[in-house]
């Protein structure tokens, strides 16, 4: 495919986030819904009239089409692999949700079939298109806050639509909250910090559940330089109470974000005018509030044995006001015209290619494995 042709989607799967997504989807230019496979729900019949689709057809029904480019799989992790290699078979360019596969293998698979047709076989790992992702990555890079040193990510997820019969539980079906959940956030991490080891993993079954529910699970990352990075993941809050965090310890002060999907930055630091500017230029519009100034006489401290200049302690917000859902409905679109830019020039550079889903496979499988013998 080549030029500005019309890229038609077929859809596998239409849950609640399967619909989400189309709605976005279906609003990039030159993108087209045409085929709908999943189960015949009503809401399913419903949302396919809304796309002018005619009727939800059987999985291998719609892999038979001429009339569909690419596939987006969103269905249970455990399908993926055999639904994306029918679907590359058949011709078909395919967007899946994380994860990319339960396995480094399946996986290699998947994107071995797909280079051997100069076909897409990409995992929705959105996040790199958020523009938040953008400023930490330069505030790493330009180590306007020093070198990184330490980092967590905090994840107090709900579970209030999980109930206790559904696929997310079942290992067999969703590899597990480092695998189905996981991978988003070791594909940030790579993108700041680089390939990292996992060293350490634990998890947390729910008192009581039977068969065991593994509700909580957490592992240690280190990175170049020593950069220990701590992941936690827990499913085990009311819907009105899911929070996340997600924060990266500098030499000069440290970087919050907010939510799942990031909106709010906050930054805590000490600096020198340079410095004061070039968080300024990374975060525009953002608000800067003095905590203190110092005297010519007190600018200098040290930490790591090294001299500090510091003209000011600030805190700096940026972000607010944000809607998360516009953001992420966003994030999806930049996805998608990425990948079916990719599709009608093989030369564009895209943000999230092939390697995303696998190398956060690679982490999240690893850190799976400890998990699973330390228990």
């Amino acid at each position: 495919m080549s030029g500005q042709a019309e890229v038609r989607v077929g859809i596998v799967g239409l849950g609640g986030f399967g619909l989400y997504a189309l709605q976005q989807y279906s609003q990039v230019p030159g993108v087209r819904p045409v085929a709908l496979a999943g189960t015949a729900r009503q809401a399913s019949i419903a949302a396919a009239k809304r796309f002018g689709i005619p009727d939800v057809e059987a999985v291998d029904s719609l892999l038979g089409r001429d009339d569909v480019d690419l596939v987006y799989i969103a269905t249970p992790p455990f399908l993926h692999h055999e639904q994306a290699l029918k679907a590359l078979r058949s011709g078909k360019h395919v967007l899946c949700e994380k994860p990319l596969a339960m396995t480094v293998e399946q996986a290699d698979e998947m994107i071995a079939e797909a280079k051997s047709r100069d076909l897409l076989m990409v995992a929705n790992l959105m996040q790199r298109y958020n523009p938040v992702f953008d400023a930490v990555s330069k505030l790493v890079a330009d180590r306007v806050l020093g070198e990184p040193i330490h980092a967590f990510f905090e994840n107090y997820a709900s579970d209030e639509n999980l109930g206790p019969d559904h696929w997310f539980w079942d290992r067999d079906k969703s590899g597990g909250i480092f695998i189905e959940h996981g991978v988003h956030f070791f594909d940030m991490f790579a993108g700041w910090l680089g390939r990292g080891e996992v060293v350490a993993a634990q998890r947390g079954i729910r008192p009581g559940s039977s068969p065991p529910i593994e509700e909580q699970v957490q592992c240690a990352v280190r990175y170049k330089d020593d950069v220990l990075v701590n992941f936690y993941h827990g499913f085990h809050q009311a819907g009105r109470m899911d929070r996340q965090e997600l924060r990266i310890v500098f030499e000069r002060g440290d970087v919050t974000l907010f939510g799942w999907i990031p909106t709010v930055v906050k930054v805590n630091a000490i600096a020198d005018e340079a410095q004061t500017k070039a968080l300024c230029d990374l975060f525009p519009g953002a608000r800067l509030d003095c905590t203190m100034s110092y005297a010519p006489k007190d600018r200098k401290c040290a930490a790591r044995h090294k001299d500090l200049d510091v003209y000011q302690s600030l805190e700096l917000t940026w972000g607010e006001g944000v809607v998360k859902s516009h953001r992420y409905g966003e994030l999806l679109r930049l996805m998608m015209a990425d990948q079916v830019a990719w599709i009608r020039d093989r030369a564009h550079p895209r943000k999230v290619t092939e390697a995303n889903g696998r190398d956060s496979l690679v982490l999240a499988c690893a850190a799976d494995r400890l998990a699973q013998a330390s228990a």
